[in-house]
C-alpha cells in the first residue's frame, strides 16, 4: 500500500494522519476513539478538551495494559499501539508551534 495522508475527525477537529495501511482502518480508529471520548466527557461531565483527551488516554492505556497482562491477542495489542502512534502523530500535528 502507498504511504498517505487521510484526514480524520475527532471532536469536530480534522486531522491529516500520514497513513500507509489501511484508509477505512484509520477512520475506524478514529471513530473508536471520538466515541470513547463522548463516553468520558458524558460519564465525567468534563467539558475540557485537555482534560478529555487526558482521561480518554488513561482508558484506553488501561485496555492496552489490561490486554497485555492479560495475554491479549498479539494482533490487538498491535492495533492499540497503532492508534497511540496515530494519536501522537494527530497531536503533534496539532501542538501550536512554539
Amino acid at each position: 500500500m502507498a504511504t498517505g495522508s487521510v484526514a480524520i475527525r475527532i471532536r469536530g477537529q480534522e486531522y491529516r494522519v500520514r497513513n500507509d495501511g489501511d484508509a477505512e482502518s484509520l477512520q475506524r480508529i478514529a471513530s473508536y476513539l471520538n466515541e470513547t471520548m463522548a463516553r468520558i466527557e458524558q460519564r465525567t461531565g468534563t467539558i475540557d478538551s485537555l482534560g478529555v483527551a487526558t482521561l480518554t488516554a488513561l482508558n484506553l492505556a488501561r485496555e492496552l495494559v489490561e490486554l497485555r497482562e492479560g495475554g491479549g491477542v498479539p494482533a490487538e495489542t498491535g492495533r492499540l499501539r497503532k492508534l497511540i502512534e496515530l494519536t501522537e502523530t494527530a497531536l503533534e500535528g496539532a501542538a501550536p508551534a512554539a
